[in-house]
């Protein structure tokens, strides 16, 4: 089974292999600064077989990049040792040529005589002003003495010089160079001194104040997460389904091998005539889009008067592993007629957010082909991408070896949940993992209790067959725009049949669907279009409330032919995107009828199977 504990191991992956290695630094810590805690540590045997595990996993990780001879000693518990792993790995990078790495290691004796002479100099209370700055830095405590001072200074100096060395590079390709750039960004944000417990003063001096509490704690933690195989951001226990986070009042009201479908209960007298039908992407859990009442688009929505249907995806298990790409394609399409004959409407409104706004422009230029485009009214897209020739991060997974790696990964018939937050979260190694490693396994602090965060870590499972197509045809092969070269259900797609009204949103700091990718969309769709970019990313982006005045969105009613013309002629408004989004909408059909009948899911004419948020939302 997916959840068993023993398939901890079988998920670890480079990420987990990293906080094995913390576990090991923590301990050697502890029985150097509180040894009177180490009886308190639940199974030490657990601890050797961690310390273990990662000295292996350091020589696994080196010998990529370094000949065995000139790899450092296991445990970068030291700064000698950190700053020797640290030399041996930069001489190591491919295009950092005999005279470059003098100049860089030149850069650095001069960086510590630079130091060394400000805090010599430096008057009684008065701090050394340091050249770089860094979060991950921020406190006091590595400033306080030159020996941090000196560490994280080095640091951030090779990290600058590595990805300015990276940039300018003669003889790479831009795949080749995207690929490198990425690997060692991964390395430097493993190899930030903020994460071993030796080298961060910070650690040192919460050691020093709880007696090694900070570390005995952090260690029950990282073996917890490691049976897991998943890293834990929040307090999980703070959370239940349908009390505190999708919360919103509705009904499922149909169901099928692979998706319910919810209709929200109205709380408008009158509600627009078309209704809604939303399509979240089957990657993440539904509720993103219902999170809590001050969050949720859903409840928004349905409060504007809108009459809000929802489809929640199943994670897939071994009796679905027959799911593939035409499924998900025939289950929009499905869920498109039964919200038509349940309400007896001609059409509805339907948004795609992410992958299934990807599928979205697909099924609605398969309605289009079949003479069926008039069954959605019109179509919204929540950072969706249809062009993948400037797709981001997500593309320096597709290479062969990686899509083999994915497929050997994928145990019957479907991939863990959990690789796939482990990707994300090394999209984004500093914030979401290290920052994760240190705080609460090394700091022993409390976990927040995040909404967002619970639901960043309630991952589900993904059809293999379903997953490889989608990479290897539309990340890889970009395919979706090609006319014809794709096809689901029996019939072509051809994106360029869609003249169904298109609302094009895309995140202005989106890693996941650059808005680049996003805006290329117009490129593809016959129809009238409208483009918002929306300020922050993938999620803050669209999960934008009015009533928090946060952020800001651009409209440009003019001519543009670029992303750039876009931005060059775009307004600026304050805040949420959402009501331009709702003016849009009923452009589109302002007729409203009475919210009675069938606009109340679980009355006679409009039957339901249970109370919202539905079973499929809880399987794991």
């Amino acid at each position: 089974m997916a959840n068993d504990p023993k398939n901890g191991n079988e998920a670890a992956d480079i990420f987990t292999e990293m906080l094995r290695m913390q576990g090991e630094a923590a301990r050697q810590m502890m029985q150097t600064f509180a040894p009177q805690a180490a009886d308190k540590v639940p199974d030490e045997s657990a601890i050797d077989a961690m310390g273990q595990a990662m000295m292996e996993f350091q020589q696994t990780w080196l010998q990529f990049c370094l000949p065995e001879e000139q790899r450092p000693a296991p445990l970068l518990s030291s700064p000698a040792n950190w700053m020797e792993a640290m030399r041996q790995w930069t001489s190591a990078i491919p295009m950092l040529d005999p005279q470059a790495q003098q100049q860089m290691w030149a850069d650095g004796m001069a960086l510590w005589q630079d130091l060394l002479t400000k805090y010599s100099e430096a008057k009684e209370g008065e701090e050394a002003q340091l050249p770089f700055k860094d979060r991950r830095f921020a406190d006091k405590a590595w400033r306080d003495q030159p020996v941090f001072a000196l560490i994280h200074q080095t640091y951030l100096l090779f990290a600058e010089r590595l990805a300015q060395n990276i940039d300018h590079a003669e003889g790479l390709s831009e795949e080749d160079r995207a690929n490198l750039r990425f690997a060692t960004q991964g390395v430097l944000d493993a190899m930030s001194p903020a994460n071993f417990p030796l080298m961060n003063p910070v650690v040192l001096e919460r050691t020093m104040e709880t007696h090694g509490e900070n570390l005995v704690r952090g260690m029950e933690r990282l073996t917890a997460d490691l049976e897991r195989g998943q890293l834990t951001h929040t307090d999980t226990s703070k959370f239940k389904l349908g009390e505190n986070v999708a919360t919103t009042p509705g009904k499922v009201i149909y169901e099928t091998e692979l998706f319910q479908l919810i209709q929200y209960s109205p709380t408008t007298e009158e509600v627009m005539e078309t209704p809604l039908l939303i399509f979240p992407p089957w990657i993440n859990r539904f509720y993103i889009l219902d999170l809590n009442e001050k969050k949720s688009f859903v409840r928004w929505a349905v409060d504007q008067g809108i009459t809000v249907c929802l489809v929640s995806w199943r994670s897939v298990d071994d009796s679905l592993a027959h799911i593939d790409w035409d499924d998900y394609f025939r289950a929009q399409m499905e869920a498109i007629d039964v919200v038509r004959d349940r309400l007896k409407v001609p059409s509805v409104h339907a948004i795609g957010y992410c992958v299934a706004g990807t599928t979205l422009a697909g099924t609605l230029a398969i309605l289009a082909r079949r003479g069926q485009a008039d069954k959605v009214k019109s179509a919204t897209f929540f950072t969706a991408q249809v062009d993948f020739e400037h797709a981001g991060d997500l593309k320096l997974f597709v290479d062969d070896g990686k899509l083999e790696f994915i497929r050997q990964a994928s145990k019957g018939g479907y991939l863990d949940g959990r690789y796939l937050a482990a990707t994300f979260n090394m999209l984004r190694g500093s914030d979401l993992i290290w920052n994760y490693v240190v705080n609460h396994y090394l700091l022993g602090e409390d976990y927040p209790a995040f909404d967002l965060l619970y639901w960043n870590g309630d991952v589900t499972n993904l059809p293999a067959k379903w997953h490889a197509a989608y990479l290897r045809d539309l990340y890889r092969d970009n395919l979706m725009v090609v006319p014809d070269a794709l096809g689901a259900d029996g019939t072509e797609i051809d994106l360029r049949l869609v003249k169904t009204p298109c609302y094009i949103q895309a995140g202005r700091e989106d890693h996941i669907a650059p808005p680049q990718s996003v805006f290329q969309a117009l490129e593809h769709f016959s129809g009238e279009n409208r483009f918002v970019l929306a300020g922050s990313g993938h999620i803050a982006g669209v999960v934008n409330p009015p009533a928090a005045n946060k952020y800001q969105y651009w409209t440009n009613d003019g001519d543009f032919a670029s992303l750039e013309e876009f931005v060059a002629g775009a307004a600026e408004h304050p805040g949420s995107w959402w009501p331009d989004w709702l003016a849009w909408l009923e452009s589109q059909d302002p007729k409203r009828v009475a919210a009675k009948g069938r606009r109340k899911p679980g009355s006679k004419s409009n039957p339901a199977i249970e109370d919202a948020p539905g079973r499929y939302v809880k399987m794991r």
